[in-house]
């Protein structure tokens, strides 16, 4: 039986998780005006600071079919096999470039996760469980991409502006939003891959956070305990940790792990966003 990698994009979200179980990670390239990086190597910290100065948001760049060719040959070179997985193609071209650098090599299987953030880690821990359980890459493959459908990925956000920067939202919407204090709960479509508004909250973002938690663990019932994720940026720790007990006290057998998302989520999202991420097939023995 091949060695299989499971490796991941950087939008992933849980660079320390991916390190102790031996997942590669690539990196986005994020840009804040004539400084560029990759999402890492510039932080979340580096893109408050420069909204701060500059009232401008980040841009975020593709992974480049050079970069996959040279990231696919390494990790294959003694004959394993690969499962890759990217942000939603909807919000990035890394799928498309991925597919095409992995047409050279057969043993590679890109999945185009539909999703971001740690919906996408869903994905790669899963995958990764059913790699140490010795599937091969096109059984992983096979696996993940039926069980695409359940992965619960949602969050609500504190500001506009990204959203409305980053193109995702109109400038009235953004304009109101701020005016009123609406807080938009944004959904992840797991089938088409983008990101639908929800229920709309108003008032202190601390305030109506456990309102969208609650909402979204009424309508998402089916948790699968083995991996839940409240996964924010930079949102207070007290709140992070309210959310923790809420999940909790619905899913007592809950493994919650609270992340912090990376530059290239940040770029498109903003401070003080958070979000609940589950498989919502309760299968903990999938």
């Amino acid at each position: 039986m091949k060695k299989v990698i499971v490796s991941t994009d950087s939008p992933a979200d849980l660079a320390q998780v991916y390190a102790e179980r031996d997942i590669p990670v690539l990196p986005l390239t994020v840009i804040l005006g004539d400084r560029e990086g990759p999402d890492g190597e510039i932080t979340p910290e580096d893109i408050y600071e420069y909204f701060a100065q500059t009232k401008k948001t980040p841009k975020t760049a593709a992974v480049s079919p050079d970069v996959y060719e040279a990231f696919f040959s390494k990790y294959t070179a003694d004959g394993s096999e690969m499962v890759h997985f990217t942000i939603s193609s909807d919000m990035s071209a890394c799928y498309n470039n991925a597919c095409i650098v992995a047409e050279k090599y057969p043993g590679v299987h890109v999945i185009d996760s539909h999703n971001l953030s740690t919906g996408i880690g869903l994905q790669v821990l899963y995958a990764r469980d059913l790699a140490d359980r010795g599937l091969s890459a096109a059984d992983i493959a096979e696996k993940v991409e039926a069980r695409k459908s359940a992965v619960q990925a949602s969050f609500i956000v504190d500001t506009m502006d990204f959203l409305y920067r980053g193109g995702r939202c109109g400038g009235m919407s953004a304009f109101f939003a701020s005016v009123l204090r609406i807080h938009p709960s944004i959904y992840v479509d797991p089938v088409s891959g983008k990101m639908v508004v929800g229920k709309k909250y108003i008032g202190n973002v601390n305030k109506v956070t456990p309102k969208y938690v609650a909402d979204t663990l009424e309508k998402f019932p089916n948790i699968d305990p083995k991996y839940v994720f409240v996964t924010h940026t930079s949102a207070s720790g007290e709140l992070v940790e309210q959310v923790k007990r809420q999940v909790l006290e619905v899913c007592p057998e809950a493994n919650v792990i609270c992340t912090v998302a990376g530059a290239t989520v940040t770029s498109h999202c903003g401070k003080g966003t958070l979000g609940v991420l589950y498989y919502n097939d309760n299968k903990a023995d999938a």
